[in-house]
């Protein structure tokens, strides 16, 4: 017998005596917390499994099968994967052309904002009022501001004539509702920035502001040097929030870009009409469509991962 396997047997041995040193020690209440978890863990997983096995079934199997059960070698396709992957893809461009200028903006604007409401000294009362207009602002929702938002872009904004030098470029005057989306989102998504900075910034340490200030640094160098570099895990947070909500958002699609057919039409505007038809539901469609358009909003998750933790947690 060799070192190696030794140290596996013993290895494996120290661990089993350990794991029934604790199952001996477990109360009830951890037992019952342990079953609470899983199935909790279950009634989050079971959706995703079925929703993720449909997707990689043919129609037969789905008919035959339940939702949650594999398909089957003779039920198994990949072909629903790649007409999804062949319908989005162009939506998947689009919606990153506003998604990503739009949670950056938001989220530094935001920063800012939420710095000049918390760090420098001027009147109480007036960071009170600015404020609470900040903090109504996320409270109006996206349904009453429809009417006057479109308004707005064809009448008083008009973003077509305003920016024909582009479209003599050869870019189809179509994307004017990327740029308009973009707007929109930045605008909403202050207030809500505002906030989540604001309430991270309320934790930092007055003593360094106050040594940085005695040093003769500008309100700007203490933001640029001090504030911004610390500010990483609440940047995480709220990048990870504006561009969920961005990304996701149907409702100012539909009202600024229309149709699905449009050349600048997002992957969500796609989604919502794909896999429908005359002949019924194509469930498999479907669910490959959700799984594909959500992965940039899962990698979005796990690239910022522990520094979302960290700002969740400050």
């Amino acid at each position: 017998m060799t070192d190696d396997t030794l140290r596996t047997d013993g290895g494996t041995a120290t661990f089993t005596a350990r794991l029934r040193r604790n199952v001996e020690q477990m109360t009830i209440e951890d037992a019952g917390l342990y079953v609470v978890l899983l199935l909790a863990a279950g009634f989050y997983l079971v959706p995703i499994e079925s929703g993720l096995v449909t997707s990689i079934k043919t129609g037969t199997a789905i008919v035959e099968t339940a939702p949650f059960a594999p398909p089957g070698p003779s039920g198994f396709t990949l072909e629903k994967w790649q007409a999804a992957v062949e319908a989005l893809l162009r939506g998947m461009g689009n919606s990153m052309l506003y998604a990503v200028p739009a949670t950056v903006i938001s989220a530094f604007v935001g920063s800012i904002t939420a710095y000049g409401l918390t760090i420098p000294d001027w009147k109480q009362s007036y960071k009170a009022l600015v404020l609470a207009l900040i903090i109504a602002g996320i409270f109006i929702p996206y349904q009453a501001v429809l009417v006057p938002l479109t308004q707005f872009w064809s009448q008083w904004a008009q973003l077509t004539d305003l920016l024909s030098f582009v479209w003599a470029l050869g870019i189809p005057n179509d994307y004017v509702g990327i740029v308009e989306l973009v707007v929109t989102h930045v605008a909403y998504g202050i207030p809500i920035c505002t906030l989540l900075f604001r309430t991270y910034y309320k934790t930092m340490s007055e003593e360094m502001i106050e040594s940085a200030r005695l040093d003769g640094a500008t309100l700007r160098r203490v933001y640029r040097r001090i504030v911004f570099p610390l500010s990483g895990p609440m940047f995480a947070v709220v990048l990870i929030y504006q561009f969920t909500q961005i990304w996701n958002d149907l409702l100012f699609t539909l009202v600024l870009v229309s149709t699905e057919s449009s050349p600048a039409a997002p992957v969500v505007l796609i989604l919502a009409g794909l896999g429908t038809s005359l002949e019924g539901q194509d469930f498999a469609l479907r669910m490959a469509g959700a799984f594909f358009a959500a992965l940039p909003t899962l990698a979005v998750y796990i690239f910022f991962g522990d520094e979302f933790a960290e700002g969740v947690a400050a």
